[in-house]
């Protein structure tokens, strides 16, 4: 039987003992620790040296190596010195290549396991070869090093900044105590220096001395990445929320779940009989022994439900926005436009803490983004679009999301979604049902504020045969009665009054393809066009008092436009409200916790379990819109605001219009109306 012993500068309170077999020899194992009195490792060494098959230097790495560069630590250097005649192993060599087995067995059992997450890596001095293997994947990568070295209040952001650091710190570290570089000694209080590191990051990857030291208590949802917790530490991280454990290698005894480095390069010294060893016979061992990583779900919660969502510039000052972008701005903005066009789908952020009122079901969102402004995707094919929302989907899914919704001209270009869908294998939607129902909510309530009646007015729909615009047109039918129908195609015209006057008899339907002449009569203008550099509305022609509601993205009325008319309301499309305390990580353009309505669609159908394909095409169905209503109350998403300009509606800003409305219908010589309805305090929209 060969004879392992480990000894190492950790705690003493970890030690244990036992016999394994390998490679069809038995191994007795024994680990002592030390509580990081270095003179003591030494005498033990020299104690055990020539009694045994091989010693294991437990957490000690005399050299590491950084890019190109080596740093000696001398302390560590002058431990591993101590044995003359038994081999000894620090397991750098054996560690390096099991980090990259490890990584790269992960990804095939779970594909996408690290794509687009947040990882923290505690030393990426110590584990360079891990950082190396995570860095090939799509993360956003942090290294705690100066944290932990010098209580500097910075992280490094990638490899090649590692790279710089360690040519900067090593030098400063080598002749300084080995606990500066590593945790070592008798148990210590949590650390709290990175706290909030651990909560920015999905992953926390390190030596599990550093998890014990610096990881904070609630660790709920997290994936760890780490070499040798023991049963109880692992029980302790289950209590802690930890979601997802991946260890380095399997289980290598009843007795002890695993081990470090150290102990299994001891262990392979000993039954081979050499007394180091080299890449190709570590890589042989592997295979041989088949090791390979163990991935343990450590809680009975169900995998999280992911959506993604795509956007895209409005125009070219929003390309800047991207944080990898922002250099462009020095460029010249047409030649920006036209290169970000090309760009393949990016990611942004994750969006957390939807959380459903109703069934208090969590849900998480992943923000993307094509790089092509309205102007840039119109005046291409069909299919350029076509692909980059194609791949985005696959993007999408490989990240874990389960549904792909459409954000502003991605929703309408081409066939509205449905070549997309066949080409992806994740559900996707529009928005646009939610889209038209948060539309009209906010348009009756904005026309009760300015002190008109919905169901005696009329209505104005501009771009009426589009996807929202028909589905918009066919409920204003029912509530208002009087709708009038611009669009710029008569044929498609024609087919829209049909459908509403056999949909809602008594219906008065009026259609024309210019909205000069009609625009004002209207109480209400709702207008959802595509159309770029083209005045939509003469907003000198409309009535004192009148509501516009403006869905186009980009907006079809500017707010130089609007400031001509000031009797005049112009709000946007409904937004909404999302339930629970929700963090888009990134800037999109609306107040905290809102969202445009295509993009809370697609997180309501989350919410409810829905993911195949849903609003799609030009012909919305109605009663995916009523259905979508009933959905926001069951799980609790609101209207927000009516926000005019990205400004919020107020009071008094209301009160302004209506007096100047009064006053332009009195030097026009109109009867002044006597409304008095008051702002509802929940959605009311006719779902009947």
């Amino acid at each position: 039987m060969k004879e392992v012993v480990s000894i190492t500068l950790g705690r003493s309170a970890r030690d244990y003992e036992f016999t394994t077999t390998l490679l069809g020899e038995t191994v007795h194992v024994r680990r002592i620790g030390t509580d990081g009195n270095v003179s003591r490792v030494k005498s033990l060494i020299q104690e055990y040296d020539g009694k045994v098959d091989a010693i294991g230097l437990g957490g000690i790495v005399p050299t590491f190596h950084v890019g190109s560069a080596r740093y000696t630590h001398n302390e560590a250097q002058s431990i591993a010195n101590m044995a003359q005649q038994t081999p000894a192993a620090d397991g750098v060599l054996l560690k390096g290549t099991l980090e990259r087995w490890a990584v790269a067995q992960a990804v095939k059992q779970e594909p996408g396991r690290f794509n687009y997450r947040r990882v923290l890596v505690f030393s990426g001095i110590e584990r360079y070869p891990l950082a190396q293997a995570l860095s090939t994947y799509n993360i956003d990568l942090r290294f705690a090093d100066p944290k932990i070295h010098f209580g500097l209040p910075v992280t490094l952001p990638s490899l090649s900044w590692l790279e710089r650091y360690a040519k900067w710190a090593m030098p400063r570290l080598i002749d300084k105590p080995y606990y500066r570089i590593h945790p070592i000694g008798r148990d210590m209080p949590t650390d709290q220096r990175l706290e909030s590191d651990c909560k920015w990051a999905d992953v926390l990857a390190g030596d599990f001395a550093f998890i014990r030291r610096y990881a904070p208590h609630n660790l709920k949802g997290l994936t760890i990445f780490t070499d040798d917790p023991s049963r109880e530490e692992i029980d302790d991280l289950k209590q802690r929320g930890v979601h997802t454990l991946i260890t380095m290698t399997p289980p290598i005894s009843d007795e002890r779940p695993f081990v470090p480095a150290d102990i299994l390069e001891a262990m392979v010294l000993a039954v081979t009989g050499r007394s180091s060893l080299d890449e190709a016979s570590v890589m042989q061992v592997i295979s041989e022994a088949q090791w390979s990583p163990t991935i343990q779900r450590l809680t009975d919660e169900a995998e999280i439900d992911k959506f993604a969502f795509v956007i895209h510039p409005l125009s070219t000052r929003f390309i800047y926005n991207h944080p990898k972008l922002r250099i462009f701005r020095f460029f010249p903005q047409r030649l920006v436009e036209w290169v970000a066009a090309y760009m393949p789908p990016l990611y942004i952020s994750r969006i957390r803490g939807i959380k459903s009122e109703g069934t208090g079901k969590e849900i998480e969102g992943i923000l993307l983004t094509l790089g092509g402004t309205p102007r840039e995707l119109m005046r291409r094919p069909e299919s350029f679009t076509y692909r980059r929302l194609i791949r985005a989907s696959r993007m999408a899914e490989r990240m874990g999301a389960k549904l792909m919704g459409l954000g502003a001209f991605t929703s309408v270009v081409g066939d509205a979604g449905i070549t997309v869908a066949q080409k992806s294998d994740i559900g996707i939607t529009s928005g646009n049902s939610l889209t038209t129902a948060a539309t009209l909510e906010a348009a009756k309530q904005a026309v009760k504020l300015m002190g008109g009646r919905v169901d005696r007015g009329t209505a104005v729909v501009i771009g009426a045969t589009g996807s929202i615009g028909a589905v918009c047109t066919r409920l204003l039918a029912q509530a208002v009665g009087d709708v009038i129908c611009i669009a710029p195609r008569p044929e498609r015209l024609l087919a829209l009054k049909q459908r509403i006057e056999a949909e809602t008899p008594g219906a008065k339907v009026t259609v024309a393809t210019n909205a000069d002449d009609y625009v004002g009569r209207a109480d209400l203008i709702v207008t959802t066009t595509t159309a770029l550099n083209t005045k939509i509305v003469d907003i000198e022609k409309l009535k004192p008092g009148a509501v516009v509601c403006d869905v186009a993205r980009p907006p079809d009325i500017t707010e130089e436009e609007a400031a001509k008319r000031p009797d005049v309301l112009v709000i946007e499309s409904g937004e909404i409200l999302l339930p629970g305390n929700v963090d888009f990580g990134f800037d999109i353009g609306l107040p905290p916790g809102t969202a445009y309505a295509c993009l809370a669609e697609t997180a309501l159908l989350t919410l409810d379990g829905k993911f195949d394909d849903y609003t799609l095409g030009r012909n919305i169905d109605m009663n995916k819109a009523k259905e979508m209503y009933r959905l926001a109350q069951k799980h609790g998403l609101k209207l927000a605001g009516l926000r005019s300009f990205d400004r919020y509606v107020t009071p008094e800003m209301i009160a302004e219009k209506r007096r100047l409305a009064d006053e332009r219908r009195r030097a026009l010589g109109i009867p002044l109306e006597n409304g008095d309805e008051q702002i509802p305090t929940e959605m009311e929209m006719h779902v009947s």
